[in-house]
């Protein structure tokens, strides 16, 4: 296969499997840390509306769901990548962050969480995802 192709297809693959790492994650995080009472977190609308009750507790899963979603995504992105695999994974990276800021500028939340969430769950998760890809690789 054209190395060009492969590169492309391994991005868009690490973006759809790192999309499903982090939905995942996302929905069972309800029957592990319960929302706030009285919130309703099945809209952007009414998550909007009911961040202000939220607790940190109720940030660990997506913070988890982020960075994961990034880091899987990211080593999925380098182990299919016929070259440049480290920069296949900072591009997963990179757009994990574009969506995440976009989340943040449409929900808000509080400032400790989006500059954790910006600085820690994308750029690193994947460069670490593209490092353990290169890492476990045997030629």
């Amino acid at each position: 296969m054209n190395p060009i192709l492969k590169n492309v297809l391994a991005v868009l693959v690490g973006i759809v499997i790192g999309s499903i790492v982090n939905m995942g994650i996302i929905m069972i995080s309800g029957s592990i840390i319960p929302p706030p009472e009285g919130g309703d977190i099945t809209t952007m609308q009414g998550l909007k509306a009911t961040m202000h009750l939220f607790e940190p507790k109720n940030f660990i899963f997506p913070f988890l769901a982020h960075a994961l979603g990034t880091l899987v995504g990211a080593l999925v992105a380098a182990k299919i990548a016929a070259t440049r695999k480290q920069l296949m994974a900072l591009l997963i990276g990179v757009f994990f962050l574009i969506g995440g800021s976009i989340n943040i500028a449409m929900l808000g939340g509080p400032m400790w969480f989006n500059a954790l969430d910006l600085l820690i769950a994308y750029i690193p998760m994947a460069y670490l995802g593209g490092k353990f890809s290169l890492r476990n690789s045997y030629g």
